[in-house]
């Protein structure tokens, strides 16, 4: 089984599931039909196309970066009324989200998000993504490739002797899986028309990722020949 990687940052990120009247949340990692809604859009497909090929790929995501929470609050007035809407987005955060399926599907997927047909966002078209999108394809089950694939957070908090961090993993459960939950965000029609949705199962495990010598914090302490004066 291959595997095909993507790196999911920018400045923002929306990734709603639900939404009611004018208040539109995120959750704290993409979402399936959002990612399913990007890889479509990079291959040319209107709202309207199918997507079942899609929806047959098994989907995860590795929390590398968790972000901030940020609310848009705000006004606005047309002549007969004035309402106000908020949107919630997620500032600076960075995740590894993975599809595992058939080699030529992901292949066809990885030259599109690379040559995309229509313009790529995360969440919302307020959302550009930061950088490449494709990281490649590895010839990996999901899970394995979530787990050894290198951080890519480049910067470690300022923690001494800090050796490995623990990243979160949120994927579509396992059949046998005993320990998930059901979330609503597989796309079944994108049709503005008729948006509908299904249910997924999906678990989520904790990874203790060995941070590479170049990234332990350094044991030199600056301060310390002025201690000894």
């Amino acid at each position: 089984m291959s595997t095909l990687l993507l790196r999911l940052a920018a400045p923002l990120q929306s990734w709603g599931v639900d939404a009611k009247f004018d208040r539109r949340g995120t959750e704290r990692v993409p979402s399936k039909s959002a990612v399913i809604g990007l890889v479509a859009a990079a291959l040319g497909r209107r709202r309207t196309d199918s997507v079942d090929d899609l929806l047959a790929l098994r989907f995860g995501v590795r929390v590398d970066k968790e972000g901030v929470l940020l609310r848009d609050y705000h006004t606005a007035r047309s002549k007969k009324s004035a309402y106000v809407t908020q949107r919630y987005y997620l500032a600076d955060a960075v995740f590894l989200a993975g599809l595992e399926g058939d080699l030529d599907l992901l292949t066809k997927i990885e030259h599109a998000l690379r040559h995309p047909a229509f313009p790529l966002f995360l969440g919302r078209r307020s959302c550009p993504p930061e950088g490449r999108i494709s990281l490649g394809i590895r010839n990996k089950s999901l899970l394995q490739a979530l787990q050894e694939e290198p951080w890519l957070v480049h910067y470690v908090p300022p923690r001494r002797g800090m050796q490995e961090i623990v990243l979160r993993i949120v994927m579509d459960a396992e059949p046998d899986s005993t320990h998930y939950y059901y979330q609503r965000d597989v796309p079944i029609s994108f049709s503005q028309a008729h948006r509908k949705f299904g249910f997924r199962r999906v678990s989520e495990s904790m990874l203790e990722y060995q941070l590479p010598p170049t990234e332990i914090q350094t044991q030199h302490d600056p301060m310390l020949e002025l201690e000894e004066e």
